[in-house]
């Protein structure tokens, strides 16, 4: 026991007695005092005391689109923590090719009599989707906060993070280092965070390279959101001259890398190729992954906040809340070959 105390006052950084005081229930120990012991407690993996563990204050959903590409599990894994710190239970429901689809996930946590739900990266960002759905989950009076895409078709509070900030950002970096022809891979054109994605980059595009119309927009490519989506895209940029690539998802990116070396050129040498999420582990890739950060721990816990006054009867506002995204240069960029910069490459 004497260790166990220890351990959980080193975790929580305080003292041993008040450890002791926390785990008996003795008062005079302050609120955020108690959550950090519980919380070290849940963290070293031991069990709470049966009188200090709270009743579930309900069950909320999660719903994903799929746990293949990492961001997902970081948003869900966040999401989880925060609800459960306040006493909710996450149920978290995924979406898998040929399996539940998001209305039927949907019809599912309902019958579960779930508080709300949070949908990250759903139909809702799909442009082509009938929003009508959300209007009629409203009308079962089921709160829910929506993560990555808006529609002003839907009344409710949405969380996003600045895809055309995020693309300044990626073409300013590749262009401070000589690139002077930089190619952008992305997912099917009907996703608003894609149709998003496009102007911020057309928009840098214009304003550093002084490329504009039809020269711009063959710097786009669409593919899908995947290791393969992100090769085939980047081998057509690469065809079309690229030395730098930017790719609307980390997964895209490797995908970047693979294609490049196919090519027999290689990574930041001959291109330098950006991610976006910094999804866990990317930093690991080799080279270490360039990418912009989805800032997903604030993201995340703004969902919950905003999906929790709405269950406690304050209606969230209905608008979006936007995160700005931020460059994390590692090793997969770098200055421009000289052929290219000379023009002669």
């Amino acid at each position: 026991m004497t260790a166990r105390l220890a351990d959980i006052a080193a975790q929580a950084g305080v003292s041993e007695a008040t450890v002791s005081r926390v785990l008996n229930g003795k008062p005079g120990v302050a609120a955020a005092t108690r959550e950090s012991v519980l919380t070290a407690l849940d963290l070293l993996g031991y069990e709470r005391p049966a009188r200090l563990r709270q009743r579930s204050a309900g069950l909320v959903g999660l719903i994903t689109p799929e746990l293949e590409n990492p961001i997902f599990p970081a948003f869900a894994q966040v999401i989880a923590q925060a609800l459960t710190r306040q006493g909710y239970t996450p149920v978290l429901a995924t979406q898998t090719p040929g399996g539940s689809t998001e209305d039927e996930l949907t019809e599912m946590l309902v019958e579960r009599g779930v508080a709300g739900i949070i949908y990250v990266s759903g139909l809702h960002a799909d442009t082509t989707a009938d929003m009508q759905r959300y209007e009629k989950l409203r009308g079962q009076g089921v709160p829910y906060v929506l993560i990555n895409g808006f529609s002003p078709k839907v009344r409710a509070a949405f969380i996003s993070p600045d895809d055309r900030a995020a693309m300044r950002l990626a073409v300013t970096h590749l262009v401070s280092l000589g690139h002077e022809r930089v190619g952008l891979a992305l997912g099917p054109a009907r996703f608003v965070p894609v149709q998003r994605k496009i102007e911020g980059f057309l928009h840098a595009v214009e304003e550093q390279l002084g490329l504009s119309g039809p020269d711009a927009e063959a710097l786009v490519q669409h593919s899908l959101y995947t290791l393969e989506g992100g090769q085939a895209a980047t081998g057509a940029l690469l065809e079309r001259g690229c030395t730098g690539v930017v790719c609307a998802s980390d997964m895209m990116a490797l995908g970047a890398i693979r294609a490049v070396r196919q090519h027999g050129l290689t990574v930041p040498g001959d291109v330098s190729v950006i991610g976006f999420d910094d999804s866990p582990l990317i930093a690991f890739t080799d080279p270490p992954l360039t990418t912009i950060r989805q800032p997903v721990n604030a993201m995340g816990q703004a969902a919950v906040r905003a999906l929790l006054e709405e269950i406690g009867g304050t209606p969230a506002p209905h608008g979006e809340f936007v995160f700005l995204p931020e460059l994390v240069v590692r090793g997969s960029t770098a200055a421009a070959p000289a052929t290219a910069r000379a023009g002669t490459g």
